[in-house]
Parts: structure tokens; C-alpha cells; sequence
């Protein structure tokens, strides 16, 4: 068995992704050594990542310059930018997607978060996306709100891979697991093949108990009779509910509908754990990481866990072993008066506006360097 953490957890059915991505990174060999050395077997971004990248460095400044000086607007600079580095990391872990036979080897680009509410606006806007990428491995990601069930529904039937993101809630994860089968039965009836097309479904953590969390702090400061309950369930609202996500997951796609569907050369719709950065610092660095290591599942971590988890992990397949204690967290929630459900729609309402405010961040700084450039050259 292999010293390394990170390249135990393929053995238990898990795959390894980085959330995470930057020029430098690639151009540099690191994200080879990466997949060489760690295993690493998928890379995810958003308009955070991006904006973190592109304003915080340098590595940019001759592309934005000579792209200014063409008269392009900041949105097309930052589209060429973004393709470019997908693109390279894509060909990075080409020979891993064909090793796979398209399981793992995938880079993730997210549609204009601007876009989450527009059904048609998403669908138009990732066709282009997925056009311009022109590659096999790479995902769109499409927000899972109510706009983008539809979207990922045609997306899927016209053989678009989907990283379906934004995921908070069992409701709604319900129903982007139904987007994607509607979608391959979609393109099944028209004789099309879907042996290659990929879909996940990235459901996101930390920041569950991030919310949930001061709720429950709040009922154990007032005292009684619920404050006890209140403690127990602090730091456990996450996992619950990827632990049922999960089981979801199974029923699903062990169901009689898939199982056809599967003879017919379907893959079944991973499921991804996403924002899995500890936030809380009173919990483990590798906290979303180890309790939910298990079979067809995917775990995107950001730099800092990834290193923990090499340094620290203990790789055991721990997801389903909880003895029922995921249904007792919610319902010990349920009882306190915290509605799951009103809680993860919140996040997801949330969830967009962070991506839209690093997004017009990234618009800004961008016409500002241009500006600047074009300012020197007059």
C-alpha cells in the first residue's frame, strides 16, 4: 500500500479532484507532478478561483495586454483566458481520461453565475462553452437551482458533460440526479450514443454547518432542556446530509430504470463532495474529507486540504458506516426547530451571490488593466 494518503483513496472507490487552478500551476509541471505523484484525477474551478488567479498575479498581464490593445471587452478577455488554462489542464490529464475510459481526467468551467435564473441563457451559454473547450474531459458547470434543472436536462441530451453545482439540498439533488437520466433517455431515444457522456453532482459541505451551526450555539447559550441535543448535533448537519445524499445516490442509481439505461452504455451521476475546506477552525483540517470516503464518489479539495490529507489522512471507506446516525442528526434538528430544507435554499440563494461577486470583481479588474494598458500605448 502506497505511504501517500491521497493515492490510497482510489482503492476505496473515490477519486481525488482539486479545486483549485492557476497559469503557473501548469506551466510550471506542478499540476503533472500532482497527478503523477498524489493521484490526482480531476480539477474543478469557479468565478473565485479565477478571479483569486487572474487579479492576484502577473501571469496574465502580456495576454490581457495584447487583447486590450484588439479591442476586446473584459468579458472576452476573461473568456480566452479561462478557456486557455482549462484547455491546458484538460490536456494535462488527457492520458488519465483515456487510462479511465472517460471516468476521471475532467476540468470544470463554470457558465456566468449572472446566468443561474436563466434557463435558456445557461443552455445558449454553455453550448458555446463546450464548443469552444473542444474537449472530451472537460464539465460545464450548471447551478442547480430551479432555472437550471431544464438546462441540465437538454444539456445532457445534446451530450454536453454537466458538473451539476450548488448543490445544498436532498430535494434538490433529487431532482438534478432526474435531470441527468431524463437527459440520457433523451438522447437515447434519438439512437445517440451516451457511453462517453459524464455528468457529477456536486454537493457542497461546509458551509451547511457553517449556518447551522450558530443556530445551534444560539439554543445552547439560552440553556433547558435542549440545549444537550443542541451540542451533540454542532459540527454534524454536513455530513448527515451528504450521508443521506448518498444513500439517494444508491437507490437511484441502483434503481430498475437505471439498471436499463446502464445496458445501454450509461454512466451513473457521481456523486462530488464540494466545498470541503474546514472553515470552522475547531474542527479537523480533513474533517469533509474522512468521513466520506466511499465507492463512485468524487472529494474536490482546495490546496490546503489536499496538503493536510497527504500529511495527515487516514483513508478508510467511512460514508456509509454511521449506524443511523445521519438520520438522527436531522432529526434531532428537525425537532430543535432548524428546517433543513429552509436552510439549504438559503445557501444556495447565498452560493450565487458569492460567485457573482468575484465575477464582477474579476470584470472590473479586468477593464481596469485594460484600460491601463491601452492608456500607456496612446
Amino acid at each position: 500500500m502506497n505511504a501517500n494518503p491521497l493515492k490510497q483513496l482510489p482503492a476505496l472507490g473515490q477519486s481525488v479532484w482539486l479545486d483549485y487552478i492557476r497559469r503557473d500551476l501548469i506551466a510550471t509541471g506542478g499540476l503533472k507532478r500532482l497527478i503523477e505523484e498524489d493521484g490526482l484525477r480531476g480539477m474543478t474551478s469557479n468565478p473565485a478561483i479565477f478571479e483569486k488567479a487572474i487579479a492576484d498575479s502577473r501571469d496574465y498581464d502580456a495576454d490581457i495586454r495584447t487583447m486590450a490593445l484588439a479591442g476586446m471587452d473584459e468579458k472576452t478577455i476573461y473568456e480566452i483566458l479561462s478557456r486557455r488554462d482549462i484547455q491546458s489542464a484538460a490536456d494535462e490529464f488527457r492520458p488519465l481520461y483515456d487510462r479511465t475510459d472517460g471516468k476521471d481526467g475532467f476540468v470544470s468551467l463554470e457558465v456566468n453565475p449572472h446566468l443561474a435564473h436563466d434557463t435558456q441563457g445557461t443552455i445558449k451559454e454553455a453550448r458555446r462553452l463546450w464548443s469552444a473547450m473542444n474537449r472530451p474531459n472537460v464539465f460545464i458547470k450548471v447551478p442547480a437551482t430551479v432555472e437550471g434543472m431544464p438546462a441540465i436536462r437538454r444539456l445532457i441530451s445534446e451530450g454536453i458533460n454537466v458538473n451539476v453545482t450548488l448543490l445544498f439540498g436532498l430535494p434538490r439533488y433529487r431532482q438534478a440526479a432526474e435531470a441527468y437520466l431524463a437527459g440520457i433517455e433523451t438522447r437515447l431515444s434519438l439512437g445517440t450514443d451516451v457511453s462517453r457522456l459524464a455528468s457529477v453532482a456536486s454537493f457542497f459541505l461546509s458551509r451547511i454547518d457553517t449556518l447551522v451551526d450558530p443556530l445551534l450555539e444560539k439554543i445552547v447559550a439560552q440553556g433547558g432542556n435542549e440545549a444537550d441535543l443542541a451540542k451533540t448535533l454542532r459540527g454534524q448537519a454536513a455530513i448527515a446530509s451528504a450521508r443521506v445524499a448518498y444513500r439517494i445516490y444508491k437507490e437511484i442509481f441502483g434503481s430498475d430504470r437505471f439498471r436499463d439505461l446502464a445496458a445501454r452504455g450509461a454512466r451513473s451521476q457521481r456523486v462530488l463532495w464540494a466545498s470541503t475546506g474546514t472553515k470552522n477552525p475547531e474542527y479537523e483540517d480533513v474533517k469533509y474529507v474522512e468521513a466520506l470516503i466511499g465507492p463512485d464518489t468524487v472529494n474536490t479539495m482546495p490546496v490546503d486540504t489536499l496538503n493536510a490529507y497527504r500529511d495527515h489522512g487516514v483513508p478508510k471507506a467511512r460514508l456509509e458506516d454511521d449506524g443511523g446516525k445521519a438520520d438522527a442528526t436531522l432529526a434531532g434538528l428537525a425537532k430543535l426547530g432548524i428546517r433543513i430544507d429552509a436552510i439549504t435554499q438559503q445557501l444556495e440563494d447565498e452560493g450565487i451571490d458569492k460567485f457573482n461577486s468575484p465575477f464582477d470583481k474579476l470584470m472590473a479588474a479586468l477593464a481596469q488593466r485594460s484600460a491601463r494598458h491601452l492608456t500607456k500605448e496612446s
